[in-house]
C-alpha cells in the first residue's frame, strides 16, 4: 500500500483552500489537454501546474499558484508537487517535482504519481526533475525544506533528522 500524506500546513491556508477547491481530476490525456488549453497561463508551450495524486489514484491538477490541500479536496494525499506539461507532439509531463509544502511528501511519492500517469496514457520523466526532502524540527515543530543536504532548522537552528518525520 503506498504511503499516504496528511496536510501538515497552516490551518488558515486549509481554511482558504477549503473555500476554493480549486483543481479538477484528470481521467484521460485528452482531459488534461483540455484543462492546459483552458488555462491563463498557458502560452502555446507548457504549463506547470500544481497535483495530487488521491486515495483511489486519481490524479488532480490545478492552477499552479493554488494550494495542494485545495486541489486533494482537503484530503490526504499519495503524491503532491508540480507537473510541468507539454502538449506537443502529445500530451506529456516534461517535468515534476514533489515540492508542496502542504504536505510535505516524499520523494518516492512519485512512484504512485508516474502510475496515476501511466494509467491515463501520459508520458513522464523516470524520476522527479526536481526533488525535495522535508523535515519538521523536533524544537520548534516548523517545517523545513532541506537544501544542500544542510539538516539544520532554519527557524532554531536546530539539527533536523535525516528520516522523513511528519508522521
Amino acid at each position: 500500500m503506498p504511503k499516504s500524506y496528511e496536510y501538515v500546513g497552516p490551518p488558515e491556508i486549509r481554511a482558504a483552500a477549503k473555500r476554493e477547491q480549486l483543481g479538477v481530476s484528470v481521467r484521460s490525456a485528452e482531459e488534461l489537454a483540455a484543462w492546459v488549453r483552458n488555462q491563463p497561463e498557458w502560452d502555446g508551450d507548457s504549463l506547470t501546474a500544481t497535483f495530487v495524486v488521491v486515495p483511489d489514484g486519481t490524479l488532480r491538477v490545478a492552477p499552479r499558484r493554488s494550494e495542494h490541500v485545495g486541489c486533494a479536496l482537503d484530503g490526504a494525499v499519495l503524491a503532491a508537487g508540480e507537473l510541468t506539461i507539454c502538449l506537443a507532439p502529445q500530451v506529456q509531463i516534461i517535468a515534476a517535482t514533489n515540492q508542496s509544502t502542504g504536505y510535505c511528501p516524499q520523494p518516492s511519492c512519485w512512484d504512485v504519481a508516474r502510475a496515476a500517469l501511466g494509467a491515463i496514457a501520459i508520458a513522464c520523466p523516470e524520476h522527479l526533475t526536481s526533488a525535495y526532502e522535508f523535515r519538521r524540527c523536533p524544537s520548534c515543530g516548523e517545517r523545513n525544506l532541506v537544501k544542500e543536504d544542510w539538516f539544520v532548522c532554519v527557524f532554531c537552528d536546530t539539527d533536523l533528522p535525516r528520516e522523513w518525520n511528519f508522521d
